[in-house]
């Protein structure tokens, strides 16, 4: 489960960093990767957003277990 608290928290930060530079620069990050410009839209950039919103509402849905598998393993590690 810890694998996917990791995946899903940098898939947010991702689709944040993006959503920064689309206010900030009027940049879109993943469009650019995949070598569009603003606002064009692909199946795998599609497949990218998509993710990021999964990855949010996994966090959103499941914040309280993740602290408390995260927070639970420092207790042990610091006993």
């Amino acid at each position: 489960m810890k694998k996917l608290d990791v995946l899903a928290a940098a898939l947010v930060i991702i689709g944040a960093l993006n959503w920064g530079l689309a206010g900030t620069f009027h940049l879109d990050l993943v469009a650019a990767v995949f070598g569009m410009k603003f606002g064009e839209t692909s199946a795998l950039s599609t497949a990218v957003y998509s993710l990021v919103g999964l990855a949010g509402l996994y966090q959103a849905l499941t914040w309280k277990s993740i602290q408390r598998r995260w927070l639970g393993d420092l207790a042990a590690a610091r006993a």
